[in-house]
Order: structure tokens, then C-alpha cells, then sequence
């Protein structure tokens, strides 16, 4: 019997002692597991449902505190718009087989991508539900329409940049004529989501909007880190009639 008791005593005693494993839930509504992410890891609040230990978001020893630099109006590695016109664009209507797609979580809450200029070659933002983009994903491409409903179908291609900018974690999205030749875009459920290979990313729907409401892929631990300037963002489809700020 005392033999029993004391195996009994050390399994429970692992037990209560669990951690949760990198890149595993350890909270969000209604979620029953495990909350103890190991020492080298956080548990970062993804959404209401779900939180996830993150390698290097445990809490830091405080640093320091240093004059910040001059914040600059323009990021480095800020897509320059070339203003070149590809099309009048496809109106406020949606088209068939297009959708629009738009952030949902503050401070961005139902902007809407688009390019700057406006159906134009130049960078990848968000902005007004007045001037959203209509997209699709073919053959791993983001596509946008930019023709109207008239016209035969012309579509500009969103172009990801090999170059790391800003905190080395990202990478600067535009639009242009020709095809993306690095990474693939996809959907997942309604949200857009982009990979590489050789590139190990922690969530693959990861986005920053910055300066200008510029977009630009992280690679990096989303809601960790982020750089100043910038906001952490997914981005999802939305295919009602018309685009809307509700």
C-alpha cells in the first residue's frame, strides 16, 4: 500500500506539473488544457478562442530605456507606387467569382485591400470600404481584378518581395502586371495566408499594416514584437453585394 501511494502521489504530481509545447494552445474561451507554457515561452492571446506558447514571449527582464530614434514617414523597404494604370476597375458592385477582402480587428477594423493608386500598379494597403479591390486566388496567386465589368478581365498580381525590411521579419507586398514568383497565397477557411519554402513561419496568416496603411507579410510571432509603426493584422474574404465599414 505505501508503495502505491507514493507512485500515486509522483504521477499526479506530473501531472500538475505539465507545459504546454511550443506552438500549442494554452488558453481562450471555454478551453480546458493545460495554461503553463514552458520558461522559454508565452502564451500570446490570438483571438478570443485561442492562445498560443510562443517561443520568446516570455516575459523580459525590463531594458534600459534609451531616447527613441526619429520615427521616419516612410518605413524602409516601403513599396513605392509607380502610378503605371492597369485598369478603371470592376466598380462597387462585387463581380462573380471575386471577393473582397478586409481586416477585422482593430486599429485596421473593415479596411479593405486595394492598391495605391487606385487599380494601378504600386504598393499593397488598406484602405476605405469606398475604394476596396475585388481578389482571387488562382493557382497560388492573389489576383485583382482592375477591369470593368465591360471589359474583357485584366488582373494585377500581388508581388512579394524577397527583401527582409523594417525588424528583418518583413516583407513588403505591391501590385504589378507580371506574376509573384515568390511564395504561394492561399485560404485558409476565409482567411489569406501566405507560404514559402525554406521559410518556417508561426502563423502563415501574419500581416503588418504600416506607415501609409502599408501591407506587409510577417514572418515573425504574430502580436509579439511588433515593430513601431506597424499594427499586427489577418486578413479575410467578405462576400457580400457591396463592401461596408459595419
Amino acid at each position: 500500500m505505501h508503495h502505491f501511494s507514493t507512485a500515486l502521489v509522483a504521477l499526479l504530481a506530473g501531472t500538475a506539473s505539465a507545459v504546454v509545447q511550443d506552438w500549442q494552445q494554452c488558453g481562450g474561451t471555454n478551453w480546458k488544457g493545460e495554461t503553463q507554457c514552458s520558461s522559454t515561452a508565452g502564451c500570446v492571446v490570438i483571438n478570443d478562442y485561442y492562445s498560443q506558447c510562443q517561443p520568446g514571449a516570455a516575459p523580459q527582464p525590463p531594458a534600459t530605456p534609451e531616447q527613441p530614434p526619429a520615427v521616419s514617414s516612410v518605413l524602409p523597404g516601403t513599396p513605392v507606387a509607380t502610378g503605371v494604370p492597369a485598369g478603371t476597375g470592376p466598380g462597387k458592385t462585387l463581380q462573380s467569382g471575386y471577393y473582397w477582402v478586409r481586416a477585422v480587428a482593430a486599429p485596421n477594423f473593415h479596411k479593405y485591400v486595394q492598391s495605391k493608386p487606385l487599380y494601378a500598379t504600386g504598393p499593397a494597403i488598406l484602405g476605405d470600404y469606398t475604394t476596396a479591390g475585388q481578389f482571387q486566388i488562382v493557382d497560388s496567386q492573389l489576383v485583382q481584378l482592375v477591369s470593368a465589368p465591360s471589359e474583357p478581365a485584366k488582373l494585377l498580381y500581388g508581388i512579394v518581395s524577397e527583401t527582409r525590411m523594417i525588424n528583418n521579419l518583413s516583407l513588403p507586398v505591391s501590385w504589378a502586371e507580371t506574376k509573384n514568383t515568390y511564395g504561394k497565397f492561399a485560404w485558409n477557411g476565409d482567411g489569406l495566408t501566405w507560404t514559402v519554402a525554406g521559410v518556417s513561419r508561426p502563423n502563415a496568416a501574419a500581416w503588418y499594416v504600416c506607415s501609409g496603411q502599408q501591407m506587409y507579410i510577417n514572418l515573425g510571432n504574430y502580436l509579439y514584437g511588433t515593430p513601431a509603426g506597424c499594427a499586427d493584422q489577418t486578413i479575410h474574404y467578405y462576400n457580400d453585394k457591396t463592401a461596408n465599414n459595419k
